[in-house]
């Protein structure tokens, strides 16, 4: 255990009563399996919202030394901050995990500490968050939208896809179709080339559950385009993006996206079209482009193939399958993101940073976003073991600047 250092963040608990309750003790947060103290923390973010971990107990310092904290007259929880869109994770909650503890739900668990009476969070503003601020999505302006498109469109499946989308899980993407502004999603495949541990539309039921279901159909080119080309039409930097967290791999439905897309640029010339995909097939992806894809955003935890097989169980095709389309796409003139999957204590160990700067400085990433991951850290490291301790995602996101720009949603130049 790391030895305390002074600091005016102390850790914070929740009782039975379900109060917040000030410890009055030095805070303690988590990078990979490492324990240490740190005063990288910004005041609560508007958006964010704090949960309890059940079957867990905080940590603490008690003169200068790491320790359980437990009440003999009630049971105590720790807390863990939930981030909205546009910041950066920098630190996991620490917690001691009681046996037969439950796994926990796919979240992006954060450490949190109280000063003066002020929740804080260990994570750091990288983006513009006002496009994924849920206070901008007002609810009675989504209903109106998803009835006018469902009497412009009424036997699109899409449509009644998306409105369960937006309305039970109040997803962003799906909403802007039905606000007919930015980036708008559009599912096309309900099988995936990959197994990962943290897909949050499908898993194993011994694993954690997932927070939303699965497109169960193949919409027909018609449907895609028919949807497209409404959300193109509106003046708002308008993006129709294929690929999200309630399908599979779009490549799986090259055939069919490319028939779309082809649709959509006969009617409209206006927008962006993107796919975010694991960009396992180089042929595929070419094909796409001449089309009339301009953009793609490729979905990874690593560089290096041990990690990234582990973590992505990739079905019929390696890591050096994603270099090279990488590669090829620059050439053919695509606009290339990295969505880095990242949790503290993993992408931020020396290998996995090396790995990332070796790719980077190949030259044909156009954007990193980082993406907080969702997962339970516990669960997550059994899995991964992490043979180095990490050198801080302050660092890692510094280190990568170097290379190329850095963000959290998608900023195109094309």
């Amino acid at each position: 255990m790391s030895k305390s250092t002074d600091t005016s963040y102390n850790m914070v608990y929740m009782n039975e009563d379900e109060e917040f309750i000030d410890s009055e003790l030095p805070a303690v947060v988590r990078n990979g399996e490492d324990f240490l103290f740190s005063d990288d923390f910004i005041p609560f973010p508007e958006g964010s919202s704090l949960i309890y971990l059940p079957g867990r107990l905080p940590l603490a310092s008690f003169e200068g030394e790491i320790q359980t904290v437990e009440s003999p007259d009630e049971t105590i929880y720790p807390l863990s901050a939930l981030l909205p869109a546009g910041y950066t994770r920098l630190f996991l909650p620490a917690y001691e995990t009681t046996p037969n503890a439950s796994t926990l739900p796919l979240f992006g668990y954060t450490a949190v500490a109280i000063k003066d009476g002020e929740f804080f969070v260990a994570a750091k503003k990288t983006d513009n968050p006002t496009k994924w601020n849920p206070l901008n999505y007002p609810q009675e302006k989504l209903s109106s939208g998803i009835l006018k498109l469902q009497k412009r469109l009424p036997d699109n499946r899409l449509v009644e896809h998306l409105a369960n989308c937006a309305l039970e899980y109040q997803c962003l993407t799906a909403s802007n179709i039905f606000l007919h502004r930015w980036e708008g999603g559009i599912p096309t495949s309900p099988s995936c080339n990959a197994k990962c541990l943290g897909c949050i539309s499908l898993q194993e039921s011994e694993c954690c559950p997932s927070p939303q279901s699965r497109i169960t159909f193949k919409p027909t080119p018609k449907e895609i385009a028919d949807l497209a080309i409404y959300h193109l039409e509106s003046n708002k930097e308008p993006i129709v993006s294929f690929g999200q967290g309630c399908e599979g791999e779009p490549l799986l439905a090259t055939d069919t996206i490319a028939k779309a897309i082809k649709l959509i640029r006969q009617k409209t010339q206006n927008g962006i079209i993107n796919m975010n995909t694991n960009g396992f097939s180089k042929d595929r992806l070419l094909k796409l482009r001449e089309a009339g894809l301009d953009s793609i955003r490729i979905s990874m935890i690593s560089n290096i193939d041990k990690t990234y097989n582990t973590y992505h169980n990739p079905q019929g095709y390696r890591l050096g399958d994603i270099q090279e389309a990488g590669r090829a796409l620059k050439q053919a003139g695509l606009f290339i993101s990295l969505n880095l999957l990242t949790i503290p204590g993993l992408n931020d160990t020396p290998s996995e940073l090396k790995a990332w700067e070796d790719l980077l400085s190949e030259g044909w990433v156009d954007l990193v976003q980082i993406r907080n991951l969702n997962i339970d850290p516990d669960w997550f490291f059994e899995r991964l073991k992490p043979k180095e301790k990490g050198l801080g995602i302050p660092h890692f996101v510094a280190a990568l600047s170097k290379y190329t720009d850095i963000g959290n949603f998608s900023h195109y130049n094309l």
